[in-house]
Order: C-alpha cells, then sequence, then structure tokens
C-alpha cells in the first residue's frame, strides 16, 4: 500500500516548474531536456513523482514548450501527465499560478523543479508527512556559501515570542539584507501545501521586489499572517537539492551521481577498477563477483550475472549478460528494444559488436571484429575473426570462419540464413540467403553458397585456379 494512503494524507498532486529558458547552458535544447546519467533532467523528476504515486504531475513549460512536452508524452506513458504554459516567463509564484485551474482541492501540492534532477523518493515521503494535509512544509538545506538561494528566516531571527524555530519567511538573495544574507539555511525549491492554502496565497501574491517578479516564496509570508503552521523538513544531502544552470554544472553532478552508482556496487560486492571511471545511464544489475574494468558505459537496461568480467572501454546497453561470461575490451552491445542475451560462460570480444535480437548460447565465442544481428547462436558455437552474422540461426558447436558473411539483404527484404549443428564454414564465404547448410556440412573457404547443402557435404563455389608461370607485373613507365 502506498505509504500515503497508509498515513491518511490524501491524495498528492506534483507540479513541476520546468519554463525557464537556461541561458547559461548556451543550448538550443531546453534545460530540463538535458541529460543526467542517461536520462533528462525533468524525466528524472517525473519518475520520481510516478514513485511517489502522485495523482496528477502537471509540467508548467515555456521556452521550449513543445519540445518538452512531446519527450515528456513519448518517455511516460505510464503517469498521468499535464501541461500549462507559462507565458510571458514573470516569476515562481506565476508559474505555479498556471497550475491552479487544473489542481484539485482535495489534495496536497508538491512542487518540484525540472532542473533539480536528483530529489529522492524518502525525502519527499518525509515532506509530505511534515506537511500532513495542514502545514506548509518547506525543505532546506545548511550551506556554507548560500549565495544566490533564498534564505530561511525563523523566530529568533525576527525575535518572535513563543516557537523561537519558527519559520517566518523566505527572502531571496537579491532583496536580502545583509543580516539575512548571513543566514545559511536555505530553501531548496520544494514545497509541500494543501492545495486550498495555495491558491488562496497565489491569489494574494505581488511582485513588489528587486526583480518584478511574483515569488513563490511570498506565500511564507501570507501563511504566518493567516496563523498556518510553516516546517521546514531539513537535509543534509546537498545532491538531492543540486540545480542545473551551465554545462559545468551538469558535467559536476553527473561525476557526483556517478560516484555515488559506483560506491554503492561496491558496497553490494562488485569489483571496479577504477570508480572514477565507471558510467550507469539507465538500469544496471549486478549479481556476485562482477568485475568492471575502466571507462565501461552501462544504458538502458543491463544486468551482469555471477562472476561476469567486462573489459576495459565496453560500452553494454539492454543486455542480459549470464553467468561468467566474459566482455573483452572495447566491445560495443546494443540491444536497443529487441535486446541482446549473452550465455554462460560465453566470450565476446575484443572489437566485437553484438546489435538487436542477438542470442548466444553457453560457451559461444564471439571474437575481435564480428558483428551479430538479429542471430541465435546455440551452445558451442564460434565466429572467432572477422565475421558477419544477421538474420542467422546457428547450431551448437558451429566453426564460422573469418571473413565470411551471411548476405540476408537482397536490396528489399532480409532473409534468414540456417546453419545447422556442427557445421564448418571456411574463411571468407558469403552465404547468400534464404539459404540451410545442413547439420555436419562443410563449406570450403572462398565460396559464396546460393543453394542449401545436404546434411554432412562438402560445398565448395569458386573459380578455377589458374596459375601463370613467368608473369611480370607491369612496370611504371619513367617520367617524360
Amino acid at each position: 500500500m502506498n505509504q500515503l494512503s497508509q498515513n491518511n494524507l490524501g491524495p498528492v498532486d506534483v507540479v513541476i516548474m520546468a519554463a525557464g529558458k537556461g541561458t547559461r547552458m548556451k543550448s538550443s535544447l531546453p534545460k530540463v531536456l538535458h541529460r543526467l546519467g542517461g536520462t533528462s533532467l525533468i524525466g528524472h523528476v517525473v519518475r520520481t513523482a510516478a514513485r511517489i504515486r502522485a495523482r496528477h504531475v502537471v509540467v508548467v513549460t515555456g521556452h521550449g514548450a513543445a519540445e518538452v512536452e512531446e519527450a515528456l508524452g513519448k518517455s511516460n506513458a505510464d503517469v498521468h501527465l499535464q501541461f500549462v504554459r507559462q507565458t510571458p516567463q514573470l516569476g515562481t509564484g506565476h508559474a505555479v499560478q498556471q497550475a491552479v485551474p487544473v489542481l484539485p482541492d482535495d489534495g496536497i501540492v508538491l512542487v518540484l523543479s525540472g532542473d533539480v534532477p536528483l530529489i529522492g523518493e524518502e525525502t519527499l515521503q518525509a515532506l509530505l508527512a511534515a506537511s500532513a494535509g495542514r502545514r506548509l512544509a518547506l525543505l532546506t538545506i545548511t550551506f556554507d556559501d548560500p549565495t544566490g538561494y533564498g534564505r530561511i528566516v525563523r523566530g529568533d531571527a525576527q525575535g518572535a515570542q513563543g516557537d523561537h524555530d519558527a519559520v517566518l519567511a523566505i527572502v531571496e538573495h537579491k532583496d536580502a539584507t545583509d543580516a539575512e544574507r548571513a543566514i545559511r539555511e536555505v530553501y531548496s525549491g520544494v514545497m509541500a501545501v494543501p492545495a486550498k492554502l495555495l491558491k488562496d496565497w497565489l491569489a494574494r501574491l505581488d511582485n513588489r521586489n528587486a526583480q518584478g517578479e511574483f515569488y513563490l516564496t511570498d506565500i511564507v509570508k501570507l501563511a504566518a499572517i493567516d496563523g498556518v503552521p510553516v516546517v521546514a523538513h531539513v537535509i543534509t544531502d546537498a545532491l538531492q537539492v543540486a540545480g542545473i544552470n551551465s554545462p559545468v554544472q551538469l558535467a559536476a553532478l553527473e561525476r557526483a551521481l556517478q560516484l555515488r552508482h559506483a560506491h554503492a556496487f561496491m558496497e553490494r560486492g562488485v569489483r571496479l577498477a577504477d570508480p572514477a571511471r565507471f558510467d550507469v545511464r539507465g538500469t544496471l544489475v549486478c549479481e556476485a563477483d562482477v568485475d568492471i574494468d575502466i571507462n565501461c558505459v552501462f544504458e538502458g537496461a543491463v544486468s551482469l550475472g555471477a562472476g561476469v568480467r567486462v573489459g576495459a572501454n565496453c560500452v553494454i546497453a539492454n543486455a542480459r549478460i549470464e553467468t561468467g561470461a566474459v566482455i573483452h575490451p572495447f566491445t560495443h552491445i546494443d540491444g536497443e528494444r529487441a535486446g541482446v542475451t549473452v550465455g554462460a560462460g560465453a566470450l565476446v570480444g575484443p572489437f566485437a559488436r553484438l546489435r538487436p535480437g542477438a542470442r548466444l548460447g553457453a560457451d559461444v565465442h564471439i571474437g575481435n571484429f564480428v558483428e551479430v544481428k538479429n542471430s541465435t547462436l546455440a551452445a558451442g558455437a564460434k565466429a572467432n575473426h572477422l565475421a558477419y552474422l544477421g538474420d542467422a540461426t546457428v547450431g551448437e558447436r558451429v566453426n564460422y570462419g573469418a571473413g565470411s558473411i551471411t548476405a540476408n539483404y537482397d536490396g528489399a527484404n532480409k532473409h534468414r540464413t540456417i546453419i545447422g549443428d556442427d557445421v564448418h564454414v571456411g574463411s571468407n564465404c558469403v552465404l547468400v540467403a534464404p539459404i540451410t547448410i545442413g547439420a555436419g556440412g562443410t563449406v570450403g573457404g572462398g565460396s559464396t553458397v546460393t543453394k542449401s547443402t545436404e546434411p554432412g557435404s562438402l560445398t565448395v563455389s569458386r573459380g578455377r585456379q589458374v596459375n601463370i608461370p613467368n608473369w611480370s607485373r607491369p612496370q611504371k613507365k619513367p617520367k617524360a
């Protein structure tokens, strides 16, 4: 059961602010669509909203609105997304005002930022619990250098009577006095607030400030006026509230995220040659005794079975590598939607390429500069050098020679090649699909085979060798 339901907090509606231009990114791509760990910044936020089972996720778009809406609509079919546009952009309070018409009155509104990607599910659950459907709850953190952030002004800072820890206001940096700028506790940009209260406060905002904008943070003053408790949930993990405004910040957060991934895997027993040279850009699942060398990138959904070894400089995407397999250095595996499977004890690479639909059985060998696409290789099959297998079904213990290919495309359609068990294909052969090479057969080196063969047969198809004695090569003519 959803933790929110257990606590009787009521439904949660998420508002994600994603209207900013992101000028400092110096890119035509909207800031929230830049990628962190293989996922767009706002994609991380939407996924977190889904994990807390938000009833509605309202995204406030502005700059690049059509592009942002299209990207999110394609990748988040399991989330109830709604889009509202902020035009012109007159501040954070104005942004949330655009969401008011689509927010039901009976929920808690959780306000998030599309460029703050690593906010944690447990942190949001704690913030919602702090709100409890009747309080304004702010997520705060203390920084040694709080420059640029809104400062949390508590009761003791104003000499208030009673609760000296009560939050009285958030003062934006540009509007803060010197004394207020000395405050180190800052507002993260994340809040939880009952919808009815939020709507009332938003209607009362004004733009009498240094920037001439409608600040969402001004609702704290309105809550204090109305006698509504304002509470702060304080965290210490700065990564959760780190925002992205420039390529430098994006790169720094990427490395911090990857190092966090690396430490988590090592704590579970994965051996990483260098945690600083390790990238997960999707989901990676590792069983016991996995060993990963430097500069490896894992994208999409990847699982590594017990005892798998991955050599240096490999890229592996959307693949399942089973127990004891070895992926030698510089191998590229990308299963895309069809996926790739590497069987137990298989050896792949170096410099091999496995494309979508490659299915390798146990103890299969795929060597250097071999490409496999939409093909199944049964147990013990080998293609050790410089070969191509596309749209093929390869039997057990097949030896597929260097330089050999399946010619699977006739210019309009793809066709399949079937190679029976224990077949030996010599070097530099072309198997023109559709074709079946019978079990136990041999194809002589240099053959172009266009017809199916019987089991156990020797097939040779090449021109007769001609030797010309005493032949002289052409000589260069002397220059005039």
